[in-house]
């Protein structure tokens, strides 16, 4: 049987993607050796294209081999370029046994993972989002309802040990004063803005509650070594919150023309983010943040696209990285960073990919944790990406309107990207949960120890709406056969 192959002079190897403008490709026909086997280290294998034989010399498609070898393979269109990286192996299972808040609530962490330097390797900082929360249709309405809204965002120190997660202490978020939902130093993780932040319901969604303007919606956590201080991402803002060790607000970081809509004088609001951050979807804010070991730059990313200019956007791929520096917490820079593609997988709406968290390894490279909205057999995409900045874009106040290149950077697609030069980030795959079989929807928190063991962790979202007789919050180590440094 003959088959048309093209084969890249430059990899001696088939690559089985598009190449556009395949200066070094030229056409060759060649007999697939479809009867030949293979095996590495003596054990057998079996690539998922054969080989081709072509005066005596077998070619095969880079990623059918690769992947044979136990290899994750990465194309990136805008570099022509190919990345090979060893899977990681699973070293660890944890799951966490704690009471529930209440009957039908479930204790919650798992929004976020931190490992602080110095501690034990098995030693996390972790949180759980805004408090319980659900959707139920009263009346022929979808609400917002929040059965304990009293419920005090938290972090929490937890250590991994003989399969289980254990709480070792934990720190509700506070004022240096009285939260006025709350009447206690402690706040709420209820909606800051009414217009504009989902309107807040009692448990039967039948009575609104308060707006509380220093409510969090915390997802993401990071350490800054510099000042023994943690930062906390929030969906609300989108903001970024700065916290004592001891969960004391020191201050918030905010779009520019926050503070006109809400009055907080309790927690200083640093007006630092791009004024088109108010543009966020609702629950789809500021998702992850991460700052260099040196506590020199922050990085904030946030979970889909803007609405910008408008709610078509949400099936826009063009998610927005912040660098700040933290001496000024003035951004100074802004990347792109490009989705998958929806295409590629069964009834996925675009919409629907997200990203959940990052680690930052240093100033150019960082870990973006990137999954889908299934769980157990539907699930089709949670993956751990090492991306690169250094060569990505620097896009800060460039593409906020469509005064630069007639569209702003969400409407923009690939083939845009391309036309005006712009890079996204790189994206390496290091970890594919799905291979592994973790069982749950939400992975949203990730952390790198000692730069080779990888922690992801899930949020249970309380258990609110689930048949999980367990906890439903699972943290899994992984051992990378290399180092990210």
């Amino acid at each position: 049987m003959k088959r048309k192959w093209i084969v890249l002079t430059t990899l001696l190897l088939a690559l089985p993607t598009a190449v556009s403008g395949a200066a070094l490709a030229k056409e060759m026909r060649g007999v697939t050796s479809e009867t030949v086997t293979y095996s590495s280290n003596g054990q057998a294998i079996t690539p998922s294209a054969p080989a081709v034989n072509m005066d005596g010399s077998l070619y095969m498609p880079i990623r059918a081999l690769a992947e044979a070898l136990g290899k994750y393979v990465d194309w990136d269109e805008f570099r022509n370029s190919v990345s090979l990286t060893d899977k990681p192996v699973l070293t660890g299972k944890y799951e966490l046994k704690a009471p529930n808040l209440a009957e039908g609530i479930k204790m919650g962490v798992g929004s976020s993972l931190t490992h602080l330097p110095g501690d034990p390797d098995n030693v996390f900082y972790t949180t759980a989002d805004r408090g319980p929360n659900g959707q139920p249709t009263i009346n022929g309405k979808t609400v917002r309802t929040f059965p304990l809204p009293d419920y005090a965002p938290t972090i929490n120190k937890i250590e991994v040990s003989k399969g289980e997660i254990n709480i070792l202490d934990k720190f509700p978020l506070k004022l240096t004063g009285t939260d006025p939902v709350s009447g206690k130093a402690t706040i709420t993780g209820l909606p800051n803005i009414k217009g504009r932040d989902e309107e807040p319901y009692d448990a039967k969604g039948e009575k609104v509650l308060a707006y509380d303007p220093y409510g969090l919606d915390i997802e993401g956590l990071a350490y800054n070594p510099k000042d023994d201080t943690f930062w906390i991402s929030d969906e609300y803002g989108p903001s970024i919150v700065h916290a004592k060790r001891d969960g004391t607000i020191i201050e918030r970081i905010v779009p520019k023309g926050w503070s006109n809509q809400v009055s907080a004088p309790l927690v200083p609001s640093r007006e630092k983010l791009p004024e088109v951050y108010n543009k966020l979807r609702q629950n789809r804010g500021a998702e992850a943040v991460g700052i260099t070991p040196d506590g020199k730059y922050m990085f904030m990313a946030m979970q889909n696209a803007l609405r910008n200019p408008d709610k078509a956007m949400d099936n826009s791929r063009q998610v927005r990285i912040m660098k700040i520096e933290l001496a000024t917490l003035n951004p100074v820079a802004e990347f792109v960073y490009a989705l998958e593609d929806a295409k590629q997988f069964k009834e996925l709406a675009q919409s629907d990919i997200v990203i959940s968290d990052l680690v930052v390894v240093n100033e150019n490279t960082l870990l973006i944790d990137e999954r889908d909205k299934f769980s157990g057999d539907k699930a089709q995409m949670k993956r751990i990406y090492a991306i690169d900045l250094s060569t990505a874009t620097n896009i800060i106040g460039k593409y906020d309107t469509t005064a630069a290149a007639g569209k702003t950077i969400e409407q923009m697609t690939i083939a845009d990207l391309k036309a005006n030069g712009i890079l996204p980030t790189t994206k390496r795959t290091v970890l594919d949960a799905v291979a592994f079989k973790f069982p749950y929807e939400k992975i949203e928190g990730i952390s790198l120890v000692n730069g080779d063991t990888l922690a992801i962790t899930n949020d249970n979202d309380f258990g609110i709406d689930s048949n999980n007789p367990e906890n439903g919050t699972l943290l899994w180590t992984f051992k990378l056969p290399y180092t990210i440094k």
